[in-house]
């Protein structure tokens, strides 16, 4: 038996699997917290490692591709912070992780576990059910059926569409990514059948995200439990739930653009710049995102407006 404690939590390992308990303290970051108390089996893993710094260090498992849908779903793109599969250790605590590190090993060496993909979830995914905020709308799972409300700051597209239902069988994929730039990030369930992808803030079947605000961490957890009570992705077409494919949203085709000057940022991005600069003062306004997190999302978008220019 082998036990971490450190501030984020305790993580024990008994020779078959590590338990991870997240820590309550202040300063742990929420999605830790929502995804709770959780068990990775030794087959699951891919391999560990303990990275000493000067002040400490960091604890990491590595899971095998396609064992966990959370980092299935999110690409691993989480911030260390939120990452559930890795810790911050106090430099007391080093030995203490280092002999973490060597039980785990000499498990999976003894077991002749395989370090490759996997082709099933090893994890269940988060518990249900579950609800996300996003930027322009709400999210909710029960296990077998999402729902979507809009707030009032959507746009008319999906006012039009109105509240939005999903059935598992009716689902494609369910897609997650974080804003970069001037690009939104979204929680996207893309129907079977559907059509040629839309901006996130026009899409029906999409809500918009902005930065990684500690609340917004919960849109990465549902769209997890989504995906893992839909076919694995490795599973192919073939193996996924027949339904009949629902109609295609229409999509305008794009203007053509209009003619700039040499080493002039296009219009369009002036345009785009000006709309991200007001929504992010909105969403500060409304305290969707922090000062912090409004002042680097600004100096993003504003940096690679520079750079597109």
């Amino acid at each position: 038996m082998a036990e971490l404690m450190v501030r984020d939590g305790t993580w024990t390992f008994d020779g078959e699997a590590v338990r991870i308990v997240p820590g309550h303290e202040r300063g742990v970051h929420k999605l830790r917290q929502d995804l709770g108390e959780f068990t990775v089996p030794l087959v699951a893993m891919a391999g560990i490692a303990y990275e000493p710094a000067r002040k400490g260090g960091r604890l990491r498992l590595r899971l095998r591709d396609g064992a966990d849908p959370l980092l299935q779903v999110t690409g691993g793109s989480l911030p260390d912070e939120a990452n559930p599969y890795q810790v911050a250790v106090d430099a007391t605590r080093a030995d203490v992780a280092e002999y973490f590190v060597d039980a785990v090993r000499q498990a999976l060496m003894l077991e002749q576990i395989p370090d490759g993909p996997t082709d099933r979830y090893l994890l269940p995914g988060p518990a249900v059910p579950l609800s996300a905020a996003g930027v322009d709308g709400l999210a909710s799972f029960d296990g077998d059926r999402v729902h979507l409300e809009w707030r009032w700051n959507t746009s008319e597209t999906k006012r039009h569409w109105g509240p939005r239902d999903f059935v598992l069988a009716g689902l494609e994929a369910v897609e997650w990514r974080a804003a970069a730039g001037l690009e939104s990030g979204y929680l996207r369930f893309r129907t079977l059948g559907a059509g040629e992808r839309i901006a996130p803030e026009h899409d029906p079947n999409a809500i918009e995200l902005w930065g990684f605000k500690k609340e917004s961490g919960t849109t990465a957890l549902l769209a997890a439990a989504v995906a893992a009570r839909m076919p694995h992705p490795s599973a192919g077409p073939d193996k996924a739930l027949p339904v009949s494919a629902p109609a295609r949203l229409p999509v305008a085709a794009p203007a053509p653009a209009a003619p700039t000057a040499p080493g002039a940022a296009p219009a369009d991005d002036h345009d785009a710049l000006l709309r991200r600069l007001r929504e992010l003062g909105e969403l500060r306004r409304d305290g969707i995102l922090t000062e912090e997190e409004f002042a680097a999302t600004k100096a993003a978008v504003l940096q690679r407006f520079h750079t597109a220019g």
